[in-house]
């Protein structure tokens, strides 16, 4: 009996020493447990950090892409209504910056911001407009003039990207009262001309051209804001070292139609004391006598990631997507 005991006892003891040799790890293995976690892990955190960051740099990419791609569409479907694009030329008469040989009105500023020096007057042009259901009693719709200026815009305001922007200013003609209730003057109560409209004229001898360029706007003093279309425009100035890529115009040609196409605004010299004309990020080819624009843009998303050097680099051009197209104005003068 006793032998049993101590046989069944022995057996006991070897298997608890058996277990509390396998229970829990040493000092030794969890030191060399946290080694290996950490070779594998940091790799993985690294890699995880790179995949992240890609990722935002692409869909910065992608929505410069897309607002540019956007603004583009949206200046086209506003040229298609153009009756007239000022060229070059044109737009030197409307700011004052011409020779007085060249325009009558080369000393005054005929657009908004006469005094800014942050802003460039990049596309100008006469559109035929439709407002709908707006004469009284039938509803009927008309057609109106209106002066459309789209503006480079470069300035330190906070609100908007350390890059620059596309801003849009327009003022419109009145719509005429038939009843004549001369509600304000001669035109319909809540369709009345835009502060400061004029509508151009072209009675008399001489060309077009010559009639536009002379285009003066009413006394009374603009009331119309400029709307940003879109930001986080490239900024490089064609001056800075390596400069932004230019933009080449279509070779004039004389058959089967003069087409002679005029540079906005690296061509007019003036704008060149100015930061924003010497970017080449918001530009403009325009042929007079077809109402033909070809319009370029560029964005930046380096100026969506980081807050310092964003001008354009070979090494990171990627960044600086860019996009163009051409319209051709559809509007047409109405006379009576």
């Amino acid at each position: 009996m006793i032998k049993t005991l101590k046989f069944l006892l022995s057996k006991q003891l070897k298997r608890s020493k058996d277990i509390q040799q396998v229970d829990g790890f040493t000092l030794i293995e969890l030191l060399v447990g946290m080694i290996l976690a950490f070779l594998i892990l940091t790799p993985l955190l690294g890699f995880m950090v790179n995949i992240l960051d890609t990722d935002r740099k692409e869909q910065a990419k992608a929505n410069s892409e897309q607002e540019i791609q956007a603004a583009l569409d949206y200046i086209a479907r506003d040229l298609q209504q153009a009756i007239y694009i000022y060229d070059a030329t044109g737009i030197s008469c409307l700011t004052g910056t011409a020779d007085t040989t060249t325009c009558p009105n080369a000393s005054t500023n005929q657009l908004p911001s006469p005094t800014a020096t942050d802003r460039v007057p990049v596309l100008v042009f006469w559109k035929r407009e439709l407002v709908s259901k707006a004469t009284t009693g039938t509803l009927d719709d008309t057609f109106v003039y209106s002066l459309v200026a789209y503006y480079l815009i470069k300035d330190t305001s906070t609100t908007w990207s350390k890059a620059a922007r596309i801003a849009r200013w327009q003022i419109r003609d009145g719509i005429p009262d038939p009843a004549s209730t001369q509600t304000c003057g001669k035109y319909l109560t809540g369709q009345c001309p835009s502060p400061g409209f004029a509508l151009f004229k072209l009675d008399g001898i001489g060309a077009i051209t010559q009639k536009m360029n002379a285009w003066t706007k009413a006394t009374a003093s603009y009331t119309a804001d400029t709307t940003v279309l879109v930001d986080f425009i490239d900024q490089t100035k064609n001056d800075d070292i390596p400069p932004a890529p230019s933009v080449t115009c279509p070779a004039n040609s004389t058959t089967p139609t003069v087409v002679t196409w005029s540079k906005i605004p690296q061509d007019v010299v003036s704008f060149n004391t100015l930061n924003t004309g010497k970017m080449t990020s918001f530009s403009a080819c325009i042929d007079i006598v077809n109402t033909t624009a070809q319009v370029f843009l560029r964005g930046n998303a380096l100026a969506r990631l980081q807050n310092d050097n964003l001008n354009y680099k070979d090494s990171s051009k990627t960044y600086f997507p860019n996009a163009s197209i051409r319209v051709q104005g559809r509007g047409y003068l109405f006379t009576k």
